[in-house]
C-alpha cells in the first residue's frame, strides 16, 4: 500500500532528485554514502511514510542539509548551483528512486542494498528518456536477482513465524508453504482462499504475497 497519495508523488520525487543533485554535485559527496547518511538520519523513514513536512514542506537543498546536519552535527555552507534547466544523472536517479520506492512501498534501505545509487545513475542512458514504468521493470529485475527470496518468505520472517506455524495458523498445508517459498509452485496461481488465509495470519494484503513478473521469470529459469 502506498504511504501517500499519488498527487504528492511528483513533488516528492523532484525534491528527492534535487537533494541528490545538490549532495553529489555541489557538496561533492558520494551518492551511495550520502544515501546511507539519509537512511541513518531517520529522514528516509519519514519520507517513506509520506510525512508532509518532508515530502512537501522541504526543498531538496533543505533535505540534504538536514541530513548532513543530523549525521555530522555541522551545517553545510556550500552554495547551491541552479540546474533547473539541466537535469543531471544524479537528479534523474534520485527522482526515479523516489518513484520506485513509492510504487513498491519498499524501504530505501532494502532497495539500495540490492540496487546502489551508483548503479541507478549508470542507467541514466537510455532510461532517462523512457517512461518510468521501464525503470520499475529494470529495478525489480535487479532487486529480484540480488534478493531472490519470495515475498511470502520475507513477510513470514518479518512476522517471526516458522513455516510450520504459518501453515497451522492459516490452515494451509506445510508442503504448500514450502513449495511457494522455494518457487516450485507459483504463488500467483494459488487459490484465492489460500492467499486470503495466509495474508490474514501475516497481517498483509493478498497483493503483498504476489510475485512480480521478474521474480516469476527467475522461477522459470531455475526449472
Amino acid at each position: 500500500m502506498n504511504a501517500y497519495k499519488q498527487t504528492y508523488l511528483n513533488n516528492a520525487a523532484n525534491t528527492f532528485g534535487s537533494m541528490m543533485d545538490y549532495a553529489v554535485n555541489d557538496c561533492g559527496l558520494d551518492g551511495n554514502l550520502f544515501l546511507h547518511m539519509f537512511v541513518s538520519s531517520g529522514l528516509a523513514e519519514q519520507f517513506e511514510r509520506g510525512n508532509p513536512k518532508i515530502i512537501a514542506g522541504m526543498s531538496g537543498l533543505d533535505l540534504a542539509n538536514r541530513t548532513i546536519e543530523t549525521i555530522t552535527g555541522e551545517t553545510p555552507t556550500v552554495k547551491h548551483t541552479d540546474r533547473t534547466d539541466e537535469r543531471t544523472p544524479e537528479f534523474w536517479a534520485g527522482w526515479a528512486l523516489a518513484h520506485y520506492q513509492w510504487h513498491q512501498a519498499k524501504s530505501f534501505s532494502s532497495i539500495l542494498r540490492a540496487f546502489p545509487f551508483s548503479e541507478i545513475t549508470d542507467r541514466y542512458y537510455p532510461l532517462h528518456e523512457a517512461d518510468i514504468s521501464k525503470f520499475y521493470s529494470v529495478a525489480e529485475s535487479v532487486i529480484t536477482k540480488a534478493s531472490p527470496q519470495t515475498n511470502l518468505k520475507r513477510l513470514r520472517e518479518t512476522a517471526d513465524l516458522s513455516q510450520a506455524k504459518l501453515a497451522e495458523e492459516a490452515g494451509v498445508s506445510l508442503r504448500s508453504i514450502q513449495m511457494y517459498e522455494q518457487r516450485k509452485k507459483d504463488v500467483n496461481r494459488a487459490q484465492a482462499i489460500t492467499l486470503v488465509k495466509i495474508a490474514r495470519v501475516l497481517g498483509c494484503e493478498v497483493e503483498d504475497l504476489l510475485e512480480s513478473e521478474s521474480a516469476r521469470e527467475l522461477q522459470r529459469n531455475d526449472k
